[in-house]
């Protein structure tokens, strides 16, 4: 039997990795739920039902993988089974990282009509995934802690961000 940590046996994403897979999740999530108007209690229950269908259902069937998981080649693992986490698990942890996202997403619907109201809304979100810049070891955020998951990477998916580099430097080289 094994009894490294999870964390320690497989490689994990960098921040700036998990960062993107989320924004592409939450901006597809925003746009989705941009189209049901201007009553922002609606858009606030669409946008956690949509978040809760891609961050928990679609996760539990698709391997541990969202959209922007699959993206960038990452997906999430229980922290001591070493599998994809239960229904449970995911409702915690995406009940948490979404309840922080509505509110980011009001506050960016805010914008700078009153910056103040912006970064206070913003802020649940920033201390939420800041915890992971202090963890160096496993590198879990807040709602990765109460879950019990990680995010580790994975050669399944589309290499976004591969592609965008190999695209840029190929851009470069002509530029010259």
């Amino acid at each position: 039997m094994n009894i490294k940590p999870v964390y320690k046996r497989f490689p994990l994403v960098p921040i700036e990795r998990r960062a993107g897979a989320f924004l592409i999740d939450f901006v597809s999530v925003w746009l989705l739920s941009s189209f049901v108007g201007g009553n922002v209690w609606l858009q606030g229950i669409v946008f956690m039902l949509l978040w809760l269908g891609l961050r928990v259902v679609l996760v539990s069937s698709n391997q541990g993988q969202t959209l922007g998981r699959w993206a960038l080649d990452m997906k999430i693992l229980d922290g001591k089974f070493a599998k994809i986490p239960g229904m449970l698990a995911l409702t915690q942890r995406e009940g948490i990282l979404g309840f922080c996202s509505l509110l980011a997403m009001i506050g960016l619907n805010i914008n700078l009509a009153n910056a103040i109201s912006m970064l206070l809304l913003i802020s649940p979100l920033a201390a939420d995934c800041g915890v992971a810049l202090g963890d160096l070891e496993a590198q879990q955020a807040f709602h990765d802690r109460v879950a019990q998951t990680i995010v580790i990477q994975t050669r399944r998916g589309f290499s976004l961000d591969l592609r965008l580099k190999k695209w840029f430097a190929q851009l470069k080289s002509r530029m010259r």
